[in-house]
């Protein structure tokens, strides 16, 4: 299996890229982001580019994937809803409409969040802009889409967020994530769970579309 992935440098994107790297069947990883990693194994390639709003001039290495593990997001903090929209909305669709065009037999995974509006009407903004580009992925003539709402995600081997705010929030919270895990099983996954839960869902589907964190877990084998 041929996976792309966005968002290899943050927290979710690391615990994905860790596990597509430990799967026997995975030949090859490409990461696509703005600046190079500098990572080294022999299953992974890097494609630095700049533009991710428009891939008109890498097409070329975006075809012959199976997959497509889309992690890249940002903070709502701080960002006007047009701003917010055009980075969540504007460059996931740039992308995945690409890879559609390029790899129709392509599975696209794409890592929204627990308690996005499917409705795209709800009072809370950034719920809503995941909700439209929820919407709008599933509209397109992929093999199989699938949308994973993760809620409390539990940083494992290592891995840490690159928001300032979310790195103090899980330094203080660690030793608790592992209890709430247990006690909670529904609200709380690993980055190790994700990145198996996408695996699975390249390989074998999913029994529905949108992906919580209880179906997310199950697929782990969790």
């Amino acid at each position: 299996m041929k996976v792309i992935l966005f968002g290899a440098s943050g927290m979710v994107g690391q615990g994905v890229l860790r596990e597509c790297l430990l799967a026997a069947d995975v030949e090859l990883v490409q990461i696509v982001g703005r600046t190079a990693m500098g990572l080294k194994d022999p299953k992974l390639r890097e494609v630095v580019h700049g533009d991710l709003w428009n891939y008109s001039s890498i097409e070329p290495a975006l075809t012959g994937f199976d997959a497509c593990f889309f992690c890249l997001g940002v903070s709502v903090a701080g960002m006007t809803e047009a701003d917010y929209e055009r980075v969540t909305f504007g460059i996931t669709l740039a992308a995945a409409e690409t890879l559609a065009r390029l790899n129709p037999l392509m599975t696209f995974v794409y890592v929204s969040g627990a308690g996005t509006d499917s409705t795209e009407r709800g009072r809370t903004m950034w719920a809503r802009v995941k909700g439209k580009t929820e919407n709008a992925l599933l509209r397109l003539p992929f093999k199989g889409a699938y949308m994973f709402r993760p809620g409390v995600i539990q940083p494992l081997h290592g891995i840490k967020s690159k928001t300032a705010s979310y790195r103090v929030l899980y330094t203080l919270t660690k030793p608790v994530l592992p209890l709430l895990r247990w006690m909670f099983p529904s609200y709380v996954l690993t980055t190790e769970d994700i990145g198996r839960a996408m695996l699975a869902v390249a390989r074998r589907g999913a029994p529905k579309r949108v992906l919580e964190t209880k179906d997310i877990r199950a697929l782990a084998g969790g």
